[in-house]
């Protein structure tokens, strides 16, 4: 038990606290933090727990089938990890043993110069994940790892750090993706991300979807199935996790990069809102199948040992210092935030969306989000996150039709986050988008209701890896929609993932797109190129096409 947990007990063990003098809402809320203590106790006294140690094991077959992968860098420090699995669709297959797992980093892919080695232990309570945080590394510089347990070797990986906080930088070229269903197609975007030259990769969440097989059809059709049940408990989720991470595209793309992750809502559920279901599950059951999954993503992620899942939660909205040229401020759109307003879906706004006590992000991130951005000398400033934060508006003509789900749900959360940079004059903004598996370029305005106030910032959203199948390059009610909402500047539908490429005096970004994701090997093409120019902020298309190309 945490010490902040214990007033809270003792509260509850008050007999004024137990009367009938409470609520409803408070009776549910104080339950569900019963629940959701009860949950991290458990999972502290499981980590706890000792184990026997096989030091010398054997194993059924190869056990590194889900790959290598690193994540969170640092100037001196990055985050090494796998798993080991020999059955991997099934539990994995490894015995309830702790099993010794060595490590190793050098200069060079042939392990000439070893750096720094180690042992640590895939824990049979964490799914025989390995996280390893090396620290003393240099800036700047590519490294290389690999794992040996027993006498199995892993792949070698590559990653890099990040320039020292202070360091002057020149350049900075990274992706982001999100949104990979497994059965809506190859993952060729990956294929084609790792022959790229990156710095970074940043997933902006829908790394897995919940659906059972087949519940989620496209047009294009599935080229491959889920495995088991929705899932629910925690060993659905693992399996759910080894299915995806088996794919040899995404495992090439996470071994040539560090990672930098964040989830969405298939993570766990489509369009859950912190402790609530999207169809009404029970609170106290809805939680419990959170942790699970959570839990899960920590287990198959490379993050630092201070996003462990505690309390039912887990931190993962963080900050990156790419030198004096970056800050990254990642956020998580989805654990903190309120239900969504007017029954969720595409909806006009009203009274409920529009209570300034709503909140995206809850009242703590924002806050950090609020200072970081406020304390920040770097020269650009990205908000990295999942969804739409640009008003969009596809009611064509009077009224307005928005989705609930998005930053128009909660825009006095927004509001707030538009007047901040705006008071405090914060320079070159650009926000990252995941989540509606379609590209789209995006002006910020001041204030959105006003299309001839001020441009703050940009918003580029990008496409899924694989959601929704082939996908399309334009649709032919996409005119009317950008002409309903003058700051949206591009829309694409086809599939890919977004290049970004970074200087002092220029914001370039690429999107790259692939023709069809239902066969194998398609090739990849810039489908158009934006740039901002520093202290201007505002989009200037840069391939040589108009803004409302797509419409044809």
């Amino acid at each position: 038990m945490m010490d902040k947990d214990k007033p809270f007990l003792d509260k509850w063990l008050d007999s004024d606290f137990l009367s009938n003098r409470m609520d409803r809402r408070s009776f549910l809320q104080e339950m569900g933090r019963i629940t959701a203590l009860s949950l991290s106790l458990t999972l502290s006294n499981a980590l706890l727990r000792p184990v026997r140690i096989d030091a010398a094991p054997k194993f059924s077959s190869y056990p590194f089938t889900l790959g290598v992968a690193s994540g969170d860098p640092l100037s001196d420090s990055v985050v090494l990890w796998t798993r080991l699995a020999p059955d991997p669709l099934n539990g994995g297959g490894m015995p309830p043993r702790d099993i010794p797992v060595r490590w190793e980093v050098a200069a060079d892919d042939r392990f000439r110069r070893v750096i720094q080695s180690g042992t640590a232990y895939a824990r049979a309570d964490l799914a025989h994940s390995v996280h390893v945080e090396v620290s003393g590394l240099k800036p700047d510089r590519p490294y290389y790892y690999r794992f040996k347990a027993g006498s199995e070797l892993s792949p070698v990986g590559r990653t890099k750090t990040l320039p020292a906080p202070d360091a002057a930088v020149s350049a900075m070229t990274f992706a982001f993706a999100s949104c990979q269903h497994y059965e809506h197609g190859y993952y060729t975007a990956y294929q084609r991300m790792a022959e790229e030259d990156l710095d970074l990769v940043i997933h902006l969440g829908d790394y897995i979807y919940e659906h059972e097989p087949g519940q989620y059809r496209v047009s294009s059709g599935s080229v491959r199935s889920h495995n088991g049940r929705q899932p629910r408990t925690l060993e659905d989720y693992r399996n759910r996790h080894a299915l995806y991470k088996s794919d040899p595209h995404l495992q090439r793309a996470h071994a040539a990069f560090p990672w930098v992750v964040v989830w969405d809502d298939h993570e766990v559920e489509n369009n859950y809102a912190g402790e609530i279901a999207e169809k009404g599950e029970p609170r106290s059951q809805f939680i419990r199948r959170r942790a699970a999954a959570y839990r899960a993503y920590y287990e198959h992620m490379p993050l630092r040992s201070r996003s462990m899942p505690r309390q039912a939660s887990l931190q993962l909205y963080r900050r990156f210092h790419y030198g004096n040229l970056v800050d990254l401020h990642l956020l998580d759109t989805r654990q903190y935030r309120d239900d969504q307003a007017n029954g969720d879906g595409w909806k006009p706004p009203s009274r409920e969306s529009a209570d300034p006590n709503r909140s995206l992000l809850g009242d703590e991130q924002e806050r950090w989000l609020l200072r970081g951005l406020e304390q920040s000398k770097a020269r650009w400033n990205v908000i990295a996150q999942q969804v739409f934060f640009a008003k969009k508006d596809v009611r064509i003509g009077s009224g307005e039709l928005l989705s609930m789900d998005s930053w128009d749900g909660y825009p006095a959360s927004r509001d707030r986050i538009l007047k901040f940079v705006t008071d405090k004059d914060i320079s070159n903004l650009v926000v990252l988008t995941g989540d509606v598996h379609s590209n789209w370029a995006n002006e910020i305005k001041a204030d959105f209701d006003r299309p001839d106030s001020p441009t703050i910032g940009v918003e580029f959203v990008g496409t899924s890896i694989t959601s929704d199948g082939d996908g399309f390059d334009t649709r032919s009610d996409i005119k009317r929609i950008l002409d309903e909402n003058p700051h949206i500047k591009f829309f694409n539908g086809q599939r890919g993932y977004v290049r970004c490429t970074v200087t002092p005096d220029t914001w370039r970004t690429d999107y790259r797109v692939l023709p069809y994701v239902s066969r194998p090997d398609a090739p990849i093409s810039t489908r158009a190129t934006f740039v901002v120019e520093n202290g201007r902020p505002g989009l200037r298309r840069a391939d040589g096409g108009s803004s409302l190309e797509t419409i044809g």
